[in-house]
């Protein structure tokens, strides 16, 4: 058997300021269509205002974990980031390398190992809406 690579993208309009889109759907949906029975799936979201993650996605979560980040890095305070580049999104350069930008999630016979309550996330911190692309590359026999 030889692995294969397969790579694709995930397009999704977000709101900003801790805007967490479930993507999980999107996953199944291209490791379906690449036909692989096991391997892994890595995904990358290119910037550095945002990040991929698994979470149980949830109201209660999808309430604390923006007023986590809040009291971590407030949106309103005053960074060093504002005076290099001129621009108020401090806050999103802070948070997103703590969930980091990438992702890996095995797959067994065409499905992912992910618990019972756990979903992949996209992250956007940055401090206005964006169109996010996140890289999906699956590799698998």
């Amino acid at each position: 058997m030889t692995v294969q690579v397969r790579s694709t993208r995930i397009s999704r309009q977000t709101r900003g300021h801790t805007d967490i889109l479930d993507i999980t759907g999107d996953v199944k949906e291209r490791l379906g269509e690449s036909g692989f029975r096991d391997g892994t799936v890595t995904l990358f979201v290119p910037g550095a205002t945002a990040g991929v993650s698994t979470i149980e996605f949830e109201p209660g979560l999808l309430k604390d974990l923006p007023a986590m980040f809040d009291r971590f890095a407030p949106y309103e305070r005053d960074y060093e980031h504002h005076k290099t580049w001129g621009d108020r999104n401090g806050a999103s350069h802070l948070r997103a390398p703590l969930i980091g930008p990438s992702l890996v999630v095995p797959f067994i016979e065409g499905e992912l190992t992910l618990g019972t309550w756990q979903q992949i996330v996209l992250f956007d911190f940055d401090d206005h809406p964006r169109h996010r692309e996140v890289v999906c590359q699956i590799m698998g026999i």
